[in-house]
């Protein structure tokens, strides 16, 4: 008889196929997110993004012809013990088994007025990298998905000043030797409802005390803006999403009236002048 994990391995592969597990292989393959010999640590906050990552990492591994093993690495910057207790139920359950270790991150940031959440999301990522630099991982997998990185161009253009993307791998800076990959850059978030409730599935909804002690900071967040003016588009022009995405890989450079490369910029009147 089938186990729970089982059943919700089989779903992703099988009725979740074509919007899940199709588009992170074609990932993993298309941005060479997988090497031998790679020990990946996968990170885990809790939300349904990170646990499908999870069980998609562990499939991979079982059946593909690549050799590299995984950490599944949750990081406990300050929970509320009833979440803190989802997270391991949910790991018992989809049996990942997970590493965990704490910090004081949500109460070190509790009482930082001006952007309180970029501040932690780089404390978390600084720690998800110590830590999996010592379990002996060359890699950390982030459960970032295509709506996270349309969002993330939106938000740039309209809060930022400037054009970037959300890219599916990247060297770190800080700790030489690391990558940061994202495996879901394909799936839509969607889909990934529709996994979690096929399942009947409970994640938290967000990782953040502020959220936690506010429902309504949600609503309030830049990311759920984009969120709906994305919905909005989509109304009128079903493929917004899509398009959005695609200007990322369609960047006419030579129309731009400025832009950064490696740290060094190209002003327009610059490049102009040169191609006199």
């Amino acid at each position: 008889m089938m186990t729970r994990a089982g059943e919700i391995e089989r779903s992703i592969i099988t009725a979740c196929r074509k919007g899940i597990w199709s588009k992170f292989v074609r990932a993993v393959k298309e941005y060479e997110l997988v090497s031998a010999g790679d020990k990946i640590a996968v990170c885990i906050s809790g939300g349904k993004d990170s646990m499908l990552l999870a069980k998609c990492m562990q499939e991979l591994m079982r059946h593909s012809p690549i050799p590299f093993s995984l950490e599944f690495l949750v990081m406990d910057p300050g929970y509320a013990p009833e979440n803190r207790a989802l997270i391991e139920e949910n790991a018992a359950l989809m049996e990942l088994p997970v590493h965990i270790f704490e910090t004081q991150i949500f109460g070190a940031v509790t009482e930082i007025e001006k952007n309180p959440c970029y501040l932690c999301a780089r404390m978390r990522r600084g720690y998800l990298y110590e830590e999996a630099k010592k379990l002996g991982c060359n890699k950390i997998a982030l459960g970032h998905h295509f709506d996270d990185v349309i969002e993330t161009i939106l938000m740039g253009i309209f809060y930022g000043g400037q054009m970037q993307s959300m890219p599916p791998k990247l060297k770190s800076t800080s700790h030489p030797g690391m990558q940061l990959i994202r495996p879901l850059y394909y799936v839509h978030e969607e889909d990934i409802v529709r996994w979690k409730e096929r399942n009947g599935l409970r994640f938290l909804r967000c990782a953040c005390r502020f959220t936690e002690l506010s429902a309504a900071k949600e609503d309030e967040s830049k990311r759920q803006e984009m969120k709906k003016l994305i919905a909005a588009m989509k109304k009128t022009n079903p493929n917004a999403d899509i398009s959005i995405f695609r200007s990322a890989y369609n960047v006419h450079v030579d129309t731009l009236i400025q832009y950064d490369s490696k740290g060094k910029k190209y002003p327009f009147l610059e490049r102009f002048d040169q191609d006199r």
